[in-house]
């Protein structure tokens, strides 16, 4: 039992890390922007190499800790994600800024996913719900703190703290891993799909390099464009690779199972419509409103005090209710939630704006739980690491595309209405455009059956 607690809570250090480090980094996005000479819009790709990174090294997390032990890949990815943090700080252009977001993502590509994959291998069905919530629960203090910390640090001393102070957090977590974390690998692990590995790893870093370049930041439109092309085409290679081999990267076989099915690619739908409010909202605040990053710290990290009461009375709900009601009607309070912050102006009251966003908060973190636990609801324990692998991929991805989307309809926006530089007045269409995407979720969520996961959540109908 004691085991039991000590692992979530060794884990949730690591995901305490990484959620402030992207909670403070988007906060801090303005004073970086001036401090390198860059747009803010153009700091997306800050954002999303990070994302990408995660997405490209996630699958082969589980295959690598199989191979030489949980605590040896959960410690070395601590130091990679610490000297990512370091190179972050003695940043002076957005190309090297960029390149050392992308090396943090590999340190927590191989961190966080691990942790979770050791948790869901010891938790029953039964209690899954709960284990993903004491799993989270501590993890979410990085978000709340984070955009106030990330104010504070940005405001008076500097934007180069807001990644030092991972050298000690990290730290901290290395020496749990190694006192606590078994190092336990499999007897017989099947070899490495490296060509798998190739062409997915390419297309998705290509593709969203093209993605996040388009409109001229870092590179030409023209290179931009040819890298989306060339993404594309590697990631429908790994798709007919991985239908002749025995052993792929990532088993594209576990969609055909409704529930993982629905919390993949529902979850995906709703995740880049809500992943654009993290980018957003800080520009919004700062340059739209012209708060200080303190300011705007204090108010967003509203989202995720929201998120942390809800993790109280997820499993009460899903219980009750059952998986499909909650996802169908929640997809649709969680999607106006990203709409109604392009209602905000500058006269808006902030303790409205608060209120706001802690339902907000509410509402998305029991839809993300919900996806994440439903996903698991039919998967055997040994295709948990395959299955949690294309499901934190997915999430990763999605997330990226959130901002990237976001970023897109935001320069369309102030386009549209003639503004040479983004104003207030921008934000509203991209937050309605980001709210519309995330609500046709709720077409997947329809085709569920009205039993589909209650093994997980434990609602029986009367």
């Amino acid at each position: 039992m004691q085991r039991f607690i000590l692992i979530p809570l060794i884990v949730a250090c690591a995901l305490f890390m990484e959620n402030m480090d992207s909670t403070v980094i988007a906060t801090s996005l303005p004073a970086i922007a001036l401090d390198i000479g860059e747009s803010p819009i153009a700091l997306k790709l800050a954002l999303t190499s990070y994302l990408v990174a995660l997405a490209v090294f996630i699958p082969i997390s589980g295959w690598v800790a199989d191979k030489i032990g949980a605590r040896t890949v959960f410690a070395t990815a601590i130091v990679v994600f610490m000297g990512g943090s370091l190179l972050c700080a003695l940043s002076g252009s957005l190309a090297a800024f960029v390149a050392a977001r992308f090396l943090q993502g590999i340190g927590g590509a191989m961190m966080v996913p691990v942790g979770r994959l050791v948790l869901l291998r010891t938790a029953p069905k039964s209690e899954l719900v709960s284990a993903l919530n004491y799993l989270t629960l501590p993890a979410l203090i990085g978000p709340i703190i984070g955009p106030p910390l990330g104010g504070l640090l940005t405001l008076y001393l500097s934007w180069h703290w807001i990644f030092l102070i991972n050298i000690p957090i990290g730290a901290f977590g290395l020496i749990m891993v190694l006192r606590h974390i078994p190092n336990v690998r499999e007897p017989e692990v099947p070899a490495l799909d490296v060509r798998g590995f190739f062409l997915l790893g390419v297309g998705l870093s290509v593709l969203m390099l093209g993605l996040s370049a388009i409109g001229g930041h870092l590179i030409s439109n023209g290179i931009a464009i040819a890298c989306v092309v060339v993404g594309a085409l590697g990631i429908v290679a790994y798709v007919l690779h991985a239908r002749r081999v025995p052993h792929p990267l990532i088993t594209l076989d576990l969609l055909k199972f409704p529930t993982f099915h629905t919390g993949v690619v529902a979850g995906s739908l709703f995740r880049i419509g809500v992943g654009a409010t993290p980018f957003l909202l800080p520009l919004l605040l700062q340059l739209g409103f012209g708060l200080d990053p303190f300011q705007s710290g204090l108010i967003t990290c509203a989202t995720a005090g929201g998120a942390m009461f809800m993790k109280t009375l997820t499993v009460y709900i899903l219980k009750r209710f059952g998986f499909r009601p909650v996802l169908m009607v929640n997809a649709v309070f969680a999607s106006a939630s990203v709409a109604v912050c392009g209602l905000f102006t500058a006269e808006t009251s902030h303790v409205l704006i608060v209120v706001i966003l802690l339902a907000s908060g509410c509402v998305r973190s029991l839809q993300f739980t919900s996806l994440s636990a439903i996903s698991f609801a039919e998967i055997s324990r040994s295709a948990m690491s395959q299955a949690s692998s294309v499901s934190s991929m997915a999430q990763r991805v999605t997330q990226s595309l959130g901002i990237v989307v976001g970023a897109f309809a935001l320069e369309i926006s102030s386009s549209l209405q003639g503004h040479d530089s983004v104003v207030a007045a921008d934000f509203g269409p991209a937050f309605f455009a980001m709210g519309l995407l995330a609500v046709s979720s709720m077409l997947f969520h329809r085709r569920l059956a009205d039993d589909a996961g209650s093994e997980v959540s434990g609602h029986r109908k009367p």
